[in-house]
């Protein structure tokens, strides 16, 4: 029977995926090593486990004992299902800039959780290292994991990840592009690599505000490169111990809003709900396009799952209230056709008034007002199909007795996708008002065209 005793023998095989769509423009065929298929839906599953076994090994962690470590999440859940399966303790130290959903899944595998701001030096006490370093000190019974120069993290990679890729692609990997935070990921699946193929070619994916493109380039750490980044869960303010940076061949950095947008167009075009450094990832990747030969093989590697960026990355209004969304709005449609004023009708009208109206003005939707409110709807495709079931009488009927449900009312300012869901075949039309407090018509004729454009 092929059954597993626990859920840490389900980490690692993680499938390789092709992309079909996102990548058409580039001359080589692209796999994504999808990384949240691991038990704990990050890569981070692997060296988490990996540093607890080797702490084991050393007599560092004893039973009973408290594992302790500073993570932006990912770590943290590995951290926590290794700590169930084996009965440790956990607290974990995080910044204030990662997600809620990231905390909370901690908290539901019964870790502790301590916030601390993002926006100070690494020394400073109130740092998430720092506040790991003191737990330490002060409990009994401890061990701080220190992922960052722990090179039991980029030993599990050397010992899973690469052999996994390398056997997956039959050794015809010629790229492999990863994401650059704690070192561990991208060093040690590139030491595994490079000692099977020396001319695969390590592409370190980095964010703006991150020291390690500038550190890679000159050898320098370059306080003045670090500014507050919003990307989650990669780039560093310092130099991990994990890296070996001859071993990687190129940095390349990506900005928050390109990696944010190109994280939801993996999950739209591919399919493959990922998290914020598998968009940064392969947005990396097609900046450097002009780098890739016909015969080349990328393997990119995305590390975690997109649940744990609902409320960010995957969230129209974070996205709009950072700038990131570029989004057409009821606003840009009415804008773009020219503002005319709203054909309505009155309740004690006829219906072949409505007609009327529907013929000289070339539309299929009319509101119905009564002191300036809409009290209901008339469409053309519901009138014909009560007068195909009622006969020619209809049309002297009132429209009172032909009223349809309202259509919905939005803000201005709602984005083109949200009018989308709101129109359906038994909904025609969405309505807002302006700054002036007019009422302005968009039909399911002006989203198509607004989404063709």
């Amino acid at each position: 029977m092929d059954i597993k005793n626990n859920i840490l023998e389900t980490i690692g095989h993680t499938p390789l995926i092709r992309l079909n769509r996102i990548t058409q423009i580039l001359p080589c065929p692209v796999f994504a090593k999808v990384e949240y298929f691991n038990p704990g839906n990050s890569v981070k599953d692997r060296m988490a486990l990996k540093m607890v076994e080797v702490a084991e090994k050393e007599g560092k962690l004893h039973p009973g004992g408290t594992i302790i470590e500073c993570t932006s999440g990912n770590t943290g859940m590995g951290l926590a299902l290794a700590a169930v399966v084996k009965g440790y303790k956990c607290i974990f130290t995080t910044t204030d800039k990662q997600s809620k959903e990231k905390i909370d899944i901690l908290k539901a595998l019964g870790a502790e959780v301590i916030v601390c701001p993002t926006n100070v030096e690494p020394d400073d006490s109130r740092s998430y290292y720092s506040v790991a370093r003191r737990l330490n000190q002060e409990i009994p019974n401890s061990y701080l994991c220190n992922q960052y120069d722990n090179l039991a993290n980029r030993l599990a990679h050397y010992e899973t990840t690469g052999p996994e890729i390398w056997k997956q692609t039959e050794g015809r990997i010629s790229h492999f592009v990863c994401t650059a935070g704690t070192g561990g990921t991208v060093t040690g699946t590139a030491m595994y690599l490079k000692e099977k193929k020396p001319d695969i070619q390590v592409w370190a994916i980095d964010v703006y505000g991150s020291l390690l493109t500038k550190y890679f380039r000159t050898g320098q750490v370059d306080m003045n490169e670090v500014h507050p980044y919003i990307s989650e869960g990669f780039g560093e303010d310092f130099v991990p111990q994990n890296y070996d940076m001859n071993v990687i061949d190129y940095f390349e950095q990506v900005t928050d809003r390109d990696g944010a947008i190109m994280a939801r167009r993996i999950a739209k075009e591919e399919g493959l709900f990922c998290g914020y450094s598998a968009g940064s990832c392969l947005q990396g990747l097609m900046q450097l396009k002009d780098k890739l030969k016909k015969e080349d093989m990328v393997v990119c590697l995305l590390h975690d799952h997109g649940s744990r960026y609902v409320a960010k990355i995957y969230n129209d209004q974070w996205m709009l209230e950072r700038g990131f969304l570029e989004v057409k709005t009821f606003k840009d449609i009415v804008s773009s056709r020219g503002a005319k004023k709203l054909i309505t009708i009155t309740a004690d009208k006829n219906v072949m008034d409505a007609f009327d109206l529907m013929q000289k003005y070339n539309i299929e939707n009319l509101p119905v007002m009564q002191n300036a409110q809409i009290t209901g709807a008339v469409s053309e495709s519901g009138l014909f199909n009560k007068m195909m079931k009622d006969g020619q009488d209809m049309k002297f009927r009132k429209i009172y007795e032909v009223l349809e449900a309202p259509y919905p009312t939005v803000a201005y300012e709602t984005p083109l996708e949200r009018l989308s869901s709101l129109i359906s075949k038994e909904n025609g039309a969405v309505l807002a008002k302006d700054d002036t407090g007019d009422y302005h018509i968009v039909t399911k004729y002006d989203v198509i065209q607004a989404l063709g454009s």
